[in-house]
């Protein structure tokens, strides 16, 4: 029987026990979205849950509850969501904006100072530019807090790629991740409901739920292996920064265990920052790319509009 490490199905004792073991914290994120008719829709929360559950395992820690809320139908988003998963009556998005999600976030970190962590690892399994905007946030709340902190995509702790070339780490639905949700999760993909070949149009991949145009290439034995690969990548971090915490002690910060430190790190921190957050291409500042989303299209509405913090 595996070891227990979802903070959610942990009892007390095994809690404690744990965090004596490794005081290490994963946190998973990701959403639901589109991901082609062959994954379930939470693709990106479901492998990066597993993966941060394989790490807790072989290397000792906690791992959080996944987050399923995360940044889409903004921006830049918006004008890729119509150009790849088209006009549809429903999305089925767990969508909010970045002003939201990193929000979130500074409080799940604040969760994590309070309890004591020395480490923690923000593991986003959400592409787009968001990934970028987490590592910026990790920057500005080190400074605050003890625990060492380390934000990144899953496709960089991906270190050989579908290839084995140190390239093909990331994608959209396509061979890369339908792979990694295979190896971790078989029973949220079905192959048999993967389009017949050839995929005509060419380039109209909207017309398949933002499928990637290659699918049809995943293979579960080559998911296994990345996986492996991230496992591997995650273990190695955490015990750096377990190591780093203990060479040097963090002498006791300037406060983020309240509400009210969160309150103030956002306002006077993050907020002045957000628009410059690459997230927000294209939502508060119009692009070309959002100005050409018309007036009908189910992604017009939440495209752009007033920064809100």
């Amino acid at each position: 029987m595996e070891r227990e490490v979802r903070w959610e199905r942990m009892f007390p004792d095994e809690l404690e026990a744990a965090f004596a073991a490794a005081p290490v914290l994963y946190m998973p994120y990701g959403l639901c979205e589109p991901h082609g008719p062959q994954n379930t829709l939470g693709l990106d929360a479901l492998k990066a849950h597993a993966i941060c559950c394989r790490a807790a395992r072989e290397g000792g820690g906690i791992v959080a509850p996944p987050d399923y809320w995360h940044i889409h139908e903004v921006g830049h988003y918006a004008a890729w969501a119509r150009r790849e998963v088209g006009e549809v009556a429903r999305t089925w998005l767990t969508a909010v904006p970045p002003w939201i999600h990193f929000k979130n976030v500074c409080y799940h970190v604040r969760a994590a100072e309070a309890l004591g962590f020395r480490a923690v690892i923000l593991f986003t399994g959400h592409y787009g530019p968001n990934w970028e905007d987490l590592k910026t946030l990790v920057g500005l709340l080190q400074p605050r807090v003890r625990a060492r902190l380390h934000g990144l995509p899953d496709f960089e702790a991906n270190v050989r790629g579908f290839d084995a070339d140190g390239k093909s780490a990331g994608d959209h639905a396509g061979r890369v991740e339908t792979s990694l949700l295979w190896a971790v999760e078989p029973a949220c993909v079905d192959p048999g409901r993967l389009p017949p070949l050839p995929l005509d149009p060419p380039g109209e991949t909207g017309r398949h739920f933002a499928m990637g145009r290659d699918a049809h290439q995943a293979r579960r034995q080559i998911g296994e292996r990345m996986v492996d690969d991230e496992v591997a990548f995650l273990t190695a971090k955490a015990a750096e920064l377990l190591a780093a915490y203990e060479a040097a002690p963090p002498a006791a910060g300037p406060g983020y265990r309240t509400f009210e430190d969160v309150e103030r790190f956002w306002v006077e921190t993050v907020a002045p920052r957000l628009g410059a957050f690459k997230s927000m291409n294209g939502y508060a500042e119009i692009t070309d790319e959002v100005a050409a989303i018309p007036d009908d299209s189910v992604w017009k509405a939440t495209a752009s509009g007033p920064l809100r913090t």
